[in-house]
């Protein structure tokens, strides 16, 4: 090892790391006599090894150097320590990193030809970090089992020397987790994080687990949010795996959803063959490429897929157990098991999602997942979280910076007189004989339509907006190099909009190299080509008009401008996107993302992430709402900062509810052979489908149970889709009774408009009922809007009273006071009735008053005291049942008993009326415990009987008693339908 030099500290390193992690073969002189196999360090008995700390070892090299710590294991100085006092100010954790990788590299380089690893601390702060990383990659160990909260500060400094400094886990980590790539136009030695090396270890326990035949094959689930290296668990994961006796040399597969994830993960582990230890890392370019690579194969080998790879060829590529797939993304296309029916002139076609073919192509392999946004089929595919790293613990491990939302509401408002119209025109279709089920579907679609999000008036509102908001940016320096993504909803309403803007700023339309400021190298110059300042991200359709379609571009030409986009000093600095460049789209530099597009959950999560990449100087990044997403965005965050399986609902609770409705429509379909579905031929089964939905229609009553039913269904089986718990029996019978609610739904009488038609007409009247008012900037709650704010909180309802604008004011109350109505509701339907005709008793107020009085600020300053004041009443009422001794669905009873009374003039005592109260609701539970229990007549009629008795015991008039039945079964059916 001494003939390796320091003159090239990099080279020499590496090749002594690979001999202190790998061992090497000795060769004898006899050539009779065998190779001896070395190893510097014992990494299967702890034990056997010698370890050594040395405090201030003075050294002399080219200069006398005097370390405050070396960790020698086995005569090796594998790991240097500097510290600082943690009392002087003056005296940095920054000042170490320096000094190790500046002043020591200089003068004892010698030393760190053998360095594994590097501490520095301040006495608070203490990091790890490779000699040759940047100080930025030096982190915290805040763990010490894997298992705890994460701790900071001087708590991190005891996790360090417990957690990373356990012999054990020591040596492991030099065995296995400091990756050097195979070949680097850098000096580049990466040394793992925390959560990097407790995820992995943690799933290679789980895969032994779960790996067939003795286990289920269900590897584990990981979430990692931002930052949390996902790649880099899967490299150190894979050397780990192919290190083990326990597999027998594993063969692996990586499976990603798109062919740039693909692109990526595979020259990182086609550059890693060294720290894997296999030359057969491989890109497959298809299905019948991995079929001959694994032909014959029984162990090893690396191959990189997508998922779209498994089309429908169900041939089974291996039956080996010592498969292991891990999956990129895993909660999009790699969780898509369940069956699709395509019906058309030539009968029933069925196919599957492209997960189905991958499992059934490798029906012997282990499954793991990796996701930045698990969701309830992520784990019933590969197995419950096995680790996870949340956004919160990458904002404290500095590895993201925190995200800043910033609300600017495009106001809409739409004419009362045209909403009329369209309801009129709901009926009229009725009447012409339009499905009731297509209505209900068109009502839906029109409410959320893009329709309103794209109205000119409120586009050319939005597109101001944004060019006076980045502009203010710019030049405030509130932007680290002006890069900036808009978020559009649609292809259609993201070109309108970019016409918008460049009628606004025609010079960002103009092609440049870069900033007019900007004073760029030859070299820069010739990366960075002329480009316009703004572009709009999306693919190109064969039917887009001519300019757009030029426009857009090529496939190749998007990739030139992935490639600018990244580049800080290019032109291009604001991509219009719709969905591309939401995932998987890494720009540090990138600080502002702008949303105007309804989006939720893990697509919301994915989406926000573009902008909390951690460089330089950027400490933030802000999130600019011109669509409402603050609630979604406040419990997409919640849900998972906080991720642990409990987040998710038990899939096996959903097998229950799945298994109910199967039960309830056999039921219905007792006298129904289905025989020809499930055994004739594709016409056969076509013409069984159709006589199932004439069947199906037999009487109103029985096609209202089973659309219901089949509706529930598919909820519950939305979440269970991949279940082992549910037969394959079950999940025929499942697509059966989809594909006749389908086949119902499609059906209209005569001329009768269907849901296209429906919807196009009414998104002409909305178009022409919308008037665009603006757009205000409503709350900047800074970093406060991680946090989700309760609508009754009185800070809420402050915030609302501080704007000056009053007509903003009042709309904002009105939308408050309706929330508030509508959560009200839920629980207590007859109060709630009470306060709703108060509340449009005032709106209508509002809207009716007189012309001179449109302008006056003390008018409009009642309108708002008046809804405060309701307001307020509404939040007292909500919590009077804790006064009572009584819970709030108890207070529900009460209320309508009440009102009864006082309708029919009786006086009845309050305590008898409380106890009454309590009384009902034991009835209405022990009648409400049946899954379907509000559309059985049966299940009612024991209710009125039981109710009626109740009430006449209790000597409540019986005058009173039928109305007292409707009042409480419908209270108990709103009830139970929003509380569970």
């Amino acid at each position: 090892m001494q003939t390796y030099p320091s003159s090239d500290l990099y080279d020499t390193n590496k090749s002594i790391m690979k001999l202190v992690s790998e061992g090497f073969s000795f060769k004898r002189e006899e050539a009779k006599e065998k190779d001896i196999y070395i190893q510097f360090i014992n990494y299967e008995d702890v034990s056997k090894n010698i370890f050594k700390i040395i405090n201030q070892l003075e050294i002399v090299g080219f200069e006398k150097r005097i370390p405050d710590g070396i960790v020698y294991i086995n005569g090796l100085p594998l790991v240097v320590l500097e510290f600082k006092s943690a009392i002087r100010e003056d005296a940095t954790i920054y000042d170490a990193y320096v000094q190790i990788t500046t002043r020591y590299k200089r003068d004892i380089p010698e030393l760190f030809k053998y360095n594994a690893i590097c501490i520095i601390s301040d006495g608070v702060n203490s990091k790890a970090g490779s000699f040759f990383a940047p100080y930025e990659f030096f982190y915290a160990w805040r763990k010490i089992t894997g298992n705890e909260i994460e701790v900071d500060g001087i708590a991190s400094m005891h996790s360090m020397i417990q957690g990373m400094f356990n012999q054990k886990r020591l040596i492991d980590i030099i065995h296995n987790f400091i990756y050097m790539p195979d070949k680097s136009k850098k000096e580049e030695k990466i040394l793992c994080r925390y959560p990097q090396y407790y995820a992995t270890k943690k799933l290679y326990e789980n895969i032994k687990k779960h790996q067939k035949p003795k286990g289920d094959g269900k590897g584990g689930t990981y979430f990692g949010a931002t930052g949390c290296g996902k790649s880099l668990i899967m490299l150190y994961l894979t050397r780990m795996l192919m290190k083990s006796i326990d597999f027998s040399s594993p063969t692996i597969v990586l499976i990603t959803d798109r062919t740039d994830l693909d692109t990526q993960l595979g020259q990182q582990f086609i550059n890693a063959k060294s720290f894997i230890g296999d030359n057969e890392v491989v890109s497959v370019e298809s299905r019948e490429d991995l079929r001959v690579r694994l032909k014959g194969r029984d162990s090893g080998g690396v191959f990189l897929t997508t998922i779209h790879k498994f089309t429908e060829d169900l041939e089974i590529l291996s039956q080996r157990t010592n498969i292991i797939c891990i999956s990129d993304e895993a909660h999009r296309s790699q969780v898509n098991l369940e069956q699709k029916i395509k019906i058309d002139k030539d009968g029933v076609k069925k196919n599957y999602g492209f997960a189905k073919y991958l499992h059934d192509s490798l029906p012997n392999a282990t499954y793991v997942g990796f996701t930045g946004t698990p969701i309830d089929a992520t784990l019933e595919v590969f197995g419950g979280i096995v680790d996870s790293y949340t956004m919160n613990e990458s904002v404290r491990d500095e590895i993201t910076v925190r995200i800043v939302y910033e609300g600017r509401a495009a106001r809409v408002l739409l004419d009362n007189k045209k909403l009329i119209e369209i309801e009129k025109y709901y009926e009229e279709c009725e009447k012409d004989g339009a499905n009731e089920y297509q209505i209900e579907q068109s009502k839906k679609a029109t409410t959320n339509m893009n329709i309103i999000i794209g109205d000119p008036n409120r586009l050319k509102a939005v597109a101001k907006d944004f060019v006076e908001h980045y502009e203010k940016r710019v030049k405030e320096k509130g932007t680290i190099k002006g890069k900036a993504m808009f978020v559009a909803s649609s292809r259609f309403i993201a070109y309108k909009l970019f016409k918008e803007i460049i009628a606004l700023r025609p010079l960002w339309n103009e092609k440049k190299v870069s900033d007019d400021e900007l004073d760029l190298s030859d070299k820069e110059r010739k990366k960075i080509l002329p480009l316009e300042k703004i572009k709009m991200i999306m693919t190109r359709n064969k039917d887009d008009e001519k300019d757009l379609y030029e426009i857009l571009g090529t496939k190749e030409y998007r990739k030139t401008l992935d490639t600018q986009f990244k580049n800080e000093k290019s032109n291009f600095k604001i991509a219009i996107v719709v969905d591309m460049w939401l995932t998987g789209f890494d720009v540090p530099f990138l600080d502002t993302i702008y949303i105007d597009k309804p989006i939720q959950k893990h697509s919301l999560i994915q989406t926000i992430s573009r902008v909390n990449r951690k460089y330089g100087a950027k400490n933030k990044g802000l999130v600019v709402d011109y669509i409402g997403i603050k609630t979604a965005m406040n419990k997409a965050l919640k849900d998972f900062s906080t991720i642990d399986s409990q987040n998710f609902e038990d899939i096996n609770d959903s097998v229950i509810v799945v298994r109910d409705h199967l039960d309830l429509l056999a039921k219905l379909f007792y006298k129904f052979d289905t025989n020809k579905y499930f055994n004739g031929s594709s016409q056969e089964q076509l013409e069984c489908l159709n006589t199932a939905s004439e069947f199906a229609q037999g009487t109103k009553e029985i096609e209202t149970r089973f659309m219901y039913f089949v509706k529930r269904l598919k909820m519950a089986f939305d979440i269970c889709c991949g279940s082992e718990g549910l037969t394959q029996r079950e999940k025929d019978y499942i697509y059966f009774y989809l594909a006749v609610r389908s086949i119902i739904f499609k059906l209209t009488k005569g001329n009768a408009p269907d849901t296209t038609m429906m919807n196009k007409k009414v998104q002409e009247m909305v178009k022409e009922a919308l008037l665009s008012d603006g757009v205000e900037e409503i709350f900047k709650l800074g970093s406060e809007g991680e946090a989700q704010i309760d609508i009754f909180d009185e800070d809420y309802i402050n915030k609302i009273n501080k704007i000056k604008l009053p007509n903003t004011k009042i709309k904002l109350l009105q939308e408050l006071l309706s929330k508030a109505l509508k959560e009200f509701k839920k629980v207590n339907k007859i109060k709630a009735i009470d306060f709703s005709k108060k509340f449009s008793s005032l709106v209508e107020k509002y809207n009716e008053r007189k012309e001179q009085d449109v302008l006056q600020s003390e008018v409009l300053e009642e309108f708002a005291e008046e809804i405060v004041t309701l307001y307020y009443g509404l939040r007292d009422e909500k919590e009077s049942f804790g006064d009572m001794g009584i819970d709030f669905e108890e207070k529900a009873f009460y209320d309508i008993l009440k009102s009864i009374a006082h309708k029919f003039d009786f006086e009845y005592p309050e305590d008898k009326l409380i106890h009454l109260a309590c009384e009902v609701k034991k009835v209405v539970d022990d009648k409400t415990k049946y899954t379907d229990w509000n559309h059985r007549n049966d299940v009612k009629a024991e209710l009125k009987v039981d109710l009626i008795l109740l009430l006449t015991d209790n000597g409540y008039p019986p005058i009173t008693q039928d109305e007292a039945f409707k009042e409480i079964f419908e209270q108990a059916e709103n009830f139970k339908k929003y509380n569970g």
